[in-house]
């Protein structure tokens, strides 16, 4: 598994997995706006290039307030929510969210041994945990893309 955090792909270039290209076409008057929150910058710039370069539209959001903003301006099909920030962690940021009603699927994002627990706790459809492979952050984010995807 090639580890993003690890010597792995540089988001100056277009990745792709191992094997066989990727095709993602666009849906017609659909966008695929997919929420990445993470005060790390580098984890923040890496997964919003990767995810870009499938071909969805990334906001980046690196702190709680950030993310919180972008999701008043536009709803995205997923929100990648790391749980360890200053001011305003990912449990904040997940119990505003379902404080406010949204259903945005929520994917967590941690170096913690306790992912699973910690994406339970929030009540989360998934959890990336880190660091992770390119495979794993494409086929995590693929379940929640297109008009199937949004649940709002």
């Amino acid at each position: 598994m090639n580890d993003l955090w690890a010597g792995g792909p540089d988001p100056g270039n277009k990745p792709r997995s191992q094997g066989a290209a990727r095709q993602h076409p666009r849906t017609e008057g659909h966008n695929d706006v997919v929420l990445v929150v993470d005060d790390d910058t580098s984890i923040l710039d890496t997964v919003s290039a990767i995810l870009s370069g499938e071909g969805y539209d990334v906001v980046s959001a690196a702190s709680g307030q950030e993310a919180l903003a972008a999701i008043s301006r536009e709803l995205p099909v997923v929100i990648l929510l790391d749980m360890r920030m200053p001011v305003m962690d990912g449990w904040a940021v997940a119990r505003a969210l379902r404080a406010q009603g949204s259903t945005v699927p929520i994917v967590v994002m941690t170096a913690a041994e306790s992912a699973q627990r910690w994406a339970d706790e929030v009540g989360a459809e998934g959890f990336l945990a880190k660091p992770f492979g390119l495979d794993e952050l494409l086929s995590t984010v693929e379940r929640f893309r297109g008009p199937g995807g949004r649940r709002n």
